[in-house]
């Protein structure tokens, strides 16, 4: 059965050694891996963060964090610069954690979360911004080799980028990236906003998708939305996917008018039980949909 894993940012942001204790409790919940924000240097110490790990009996995958600093897309070569190093460091952490996967919006050029409305953009320049995320994650990629560890690049919806919204943009980048440890990840939330349709999306990323984020329409508790589970697991089976699939559901249990939503909050309660029954739903999926009948 596919690995089922919990966000780190479920519980706290930054994840520091004093959250070391909660790595017992996700697996005691039922979860198999951690999806670790990439650590900013002296959040924490890899070895250490390894060896707690390892002690919870419990795996890791690593979710980078770009911003316009450390920018792939960027027309400035000193963000572009940065955006490789950070790439290369990314791969270094997860190479130090045992962790085989490093996902997210690798490719830069965020918009809301870097408080950037989006702009229309030149086709000279759309041309270009193409071209600098294949020469940036081909570079990257080129660390990455030997290392056993891929760079999954994560298409976001139209709100958090400007650059990559859909699986079939990541397909054309990865046709011209061409490279064996830059491949892609998927995640259910952005897919309701941009895809005609989930489980064709799957299908076309076939084997190039190595790891999967299954979160509702509003980043609730699986179950709790309007995505169709059994058809986007049943696409999962068709590709014979084996990888990890992470939870990130972190919508709070806030309506309030004005509250803002895009924003990440700390939890105000215990959500254990439906944290466990999450992780139990998800599994339910895997097995159930495994035939048609």
């Amino acid at each position: 059965m596919n690995p089922i894993g919990l966000i780190s940012m479920q519980y706290a942001r930054p994840f520091t050694a004093e959250h070391f204790p909660l790595f017992g409790q996700m697996k005691a919940l039922g979860f198999d891996f951690v999806e670790l924000l990439v650590p900013e240097p002296g959040e924490l110490d890899i070895r250490q963060t390894a060896t707690a790990l390892k002690d919870a009996g419990l795996g890791v995958v690593l979710a980078a964090r770009v911003n316009l600093e450390r920018n792939l897309s960027s027309s400035e070569e000193k963000a572009r610069t940065a955006g490789v190093d950070y790439l290369r460091y990314t791969v270094d952490c997860a190479a130090g954690l045992g962790a085989t996967i490093v996902g997210g919006p690798l490719t830069g050029n965020p918009l809301v979360f870097a408080g950037r409305p989006p702009a229309p953009v030149a086709e000279d320049e759309r041309l270009a911004r193409l071209e600098r995320c294949v020469t940036g994650l081909k570079l990257a990629g080129e660390h990455a080799a030997g290392t056993g560890v891929a760079l999954a690049v994560e298409p976001l919806n139209r709100f958090e980028s400007d650059v990559l919204c859909t699986t079939i943009q990541a397909m054309e980048l990865l046709d011209a990236v061409d490279h064996a440890q830059v491949v892609m990840m998927l995640d259910t939330f952005h897919m309701h906003m941009e895809e005609a349709s989930i489980p064709e999306a799957i299908r076309l990323a076939g084997k190039r998708l190595v790891h999967f984020q299954a979160n509702e329409n509003h980043r609730g508790f699986p179950g709790t939305g309007a995505t169709d589970w059994v058809a986007v697991f049943r696409a999962l089976h068709e590709i014979g996917y084996a990888g990890p699939i992470s939870l990130e559901p972190f919508r709070r249990n806030d309506d309030r008018f004005g509250v803002p939503f895009a924003q990440w909050r700390a939890p105000h309660e215990d959500e254990s039980d439906r944290l466990s029954a999450s992780a139990a739903f998800i599994k339910s999926h895997i097995t159930l949909t495994e035939h048609r009948r």
